[in-house]
């Protein structure tokens, strides 16, 4: 049996988790608070519970919660053989939980970092078994969502990209071949439409409503890209773009005032009732 090793229980660890064990990964969910881990079991069930209704697969929520164990530091990750980093797109954060995860972890493990804008080389300089680090980048909602990013590292083995592939289909991911530059395709593109629609709202050119509208009756788009903000999360946004400009010291990356301020002020879109639109609950 492998056993999945899932690090954050935010909104896409918590997704990643659900995602295991639908598949039958026996998952160890971790988190610095049992407040946490309390709250990614309770979204887990209600996601399950809802998912037949919502054009996804039927599911059992108990089912699912038997597959998951949740604990209190890194430590609980000794036998993993794959681990799946999930934590703010910070780096002082980010480079805490791998120089811990080295020390805790067998030589063998993999270690997956789900991360949007992040060098991969960078984290894997963080440990002495830089091969088996290898980046992937999910997307929200990680259940409903089929293709993944996969980007290896300047040292990582090709043994290490090969198993991850395979474990990745094993869970119902398609992975699409990336080479390590910072926000690799889908946020290079992604982040730089959020943030320039934020612009607009900043500057007065459109409301959010506006923006949103644009894109969806005229290219199509399911969701606008302030909708796509408030789904992602607008902090994750800000630390996306900021690692983006700091990466290419690119003046177009430059972030939006409007997403600090809101990021400041604790509007961080469906995660908290509220961002570019109001929630009736936290979600």
């Amino acid at each position: 049996m492998t056993v999945v090793g899932v690090v954050g229980a935010g909104v896409m660890g918590t997704g990643v988790a659900q995602n295991l064990a639908q598949y039958g990964f026996e998952t160890v969910l971790v988190d610095v608070s049992e407040e946490n881990l309390a709250d990614a079991r309770a979204v887990i069930a209600r996601n399950a519970r809802l998912s037949g209704l919502m054009g996804g697969p039927t599911l059992d929520p108990d089912e699912i919660l038997g597959r998951i164990t949740t604990a209190v530091g890194l430590d609980a990750l000794a036998k993993a053989d794959f681990v799946i980093e999930n934590v703010t797109e910070d780096w002082d954060t980010k480079k805490g939980v791998h120089q811990e995860l080295d020390r805790v972890l067998s030589p063998t493990a993999i270690v997956i970092v789900n991360t949007s804008a992040i060098p991969i080389t960078r984290v894997a300089s963080l440990g002495s078994h830089p091969e088996r680090v290898v980046g992937v980048h999910f997307m929200n909602p990680v259940p409903a969502k089929p293709v993944v990013e996969l980007i290896p590292g300047f040292h990582t083995s090709t043994e290490t990209v090969e198993s991850t592939r395979t474990f990745l289909a094993g869970f119902g991911k398609r992975a699409v071949d990336v080479k390590d530059a910072s926000g690799f395709v889908s946020n290079r593109v992604l982040m730089l439409t959020v943030n320039e629609a934020a612009f607009l709202v900043y500057e007065g050119v459109a409301t959010a409503e506006s923006v949103d509208e644009v894109f969806r009756g005229c290219f199509g788009h399911p969701m606008g890209p302030l909708e796509t903000a408030d789904l992602i999360g607008v902090d994750t946004i800000l630390y996306s773009v900021e690692v983006l400009y700091e990466h290419y010291a690119d003046s177009k990356y430059r972030p939006c005032p409007l997403l600090k301020q809101m990021t400041d002020a604790g509007l961080h879109g469906r995660k908290t009732g509220r961002g570019f639109y109001t929630y009736g609950t936290q979600e």
